[in-house]
């Protein structure tokens, strides 16, 4: 894209052709979240969605630059992200109702920028992601650990909820076991997070976790952009559906007749039958 990116000063964000990574740079206090962390990681979210594929439903913009496709989400020094900062925990204890309301709707907002933004999501976390960390992973389509990962819904142990991450976490884990990593509040390691679905595959270091990134992003390019975020908003469609089985199986034919029939669609079955690739996909030589 032609556009400067943003100037923050807790977190990062670079932009490589289709792709962007944002990587949190708070490393003294373990990259913790503080407002002003929340909201440059927000405004970030946000200025990446609106120059995405997904929302733009072109490539390139009139310049021939590349909207974005991929997010990866990642963090400098030994921890990922250790949940929110000590001192704003601190200063709940003395803020009205009011205050602790908001605080919740500015986390809030930074978790769901993350979990519906149209771009695929990769996270690398190394070290520990707690409490809002955890939220962190919990909304990104792809997370890889490595063999120091550790993750812990850590709230009750401070004798708080893991509520403003539970619905982006339930989602991920399912309810069983949101519930008892909830209660336990306990951290667990990478092949548990594995094995209970928090994280997707565990890389052997730092440097092939981020080669599994740049991996997974390849891979994602080889699709349909605006398939790739249709599948998105078609699951958190299904995740809140309230209607009858029969007003969703016709919304699902309805979905699949409009993507059959966008030009999408139409350029992926004619690239199959005419043997090449479709023009979504990425020139030579880029990741």
């Amino acid at each position: 894209m032609t556009d400067d990116t943003p100037e923050t000063e807790l977190c990062s964000l670079e932009i490589d052709g289709p792709m962007a990574t944002i990587s949190l740079t708070r490393t003294d206090v373990h990259n913790a979240l503080n407002v002003q962390l929340i909201r440059e990681l927000t405004y970030l979210l946000e200025w990446t969605s609106l120059r995405s594929v997904g929302e733009r439903s072109e490539l390139v913009d009139k310049n021939g630059s590349k909207y974005l496709r991929t997010l990866l989400l990642r963090s400098d020094g030994r921890h990922f992200c250790a949940g929110a900062d000590i001192n704003m925990m601190r200063e709940g204890g003395s803020k009205s109702p009011e205050e602790n309301r908001a605080d919740a709707e500015r986390l809030d907002s930074l978790f769901h920028g993350l979990w519906s933004h149209p771009c695929f999501t990769i996270a690398c976390v190394q070290g520990v992601a707690l409490g809002g960390g955890a939220g962190l992973v919990a909304c990104v389509d792809h997370v890889i650990g490595e063999p120091r990962t550790q993750i812990a819904l850590s709230e009750a142990k401070l004798g708080i909820s893991a509520a403003v991450i539970g619905p982006y976490v339930h989602r991920r884990l399912g309810s069983a076991q949101f519930r008892r990593l909830a209660m336990l509040a306990s951290r667990i390691d990478a092949e548990e997070a594995l094995r209970v679905g928090f994280i997707d595959e565990i890389a052997d270091s730092t440097e092939s976790m981020h080669n599994s990134a740049d991996s997974v992003a390849a891979d994602v390019l080889t699709s349909g952009p605006m398939s790739v975020t249709s599948a998105k908003r078609m699951v958190a469609e299904l995740d809140r559906w309230e209607g009858d089985d029969e007003s969703l199986r016709l919304w699902t034919l309805d979905l699949t007749s409009r993507m059959r029939g966008s030009s999408e669609g139409q350029e992926g079955l004619s690239a199959f039958l005419e043997g090449r690739k479709p023009a979504w996909s990425p020139e030579d030589g880029e990741v």
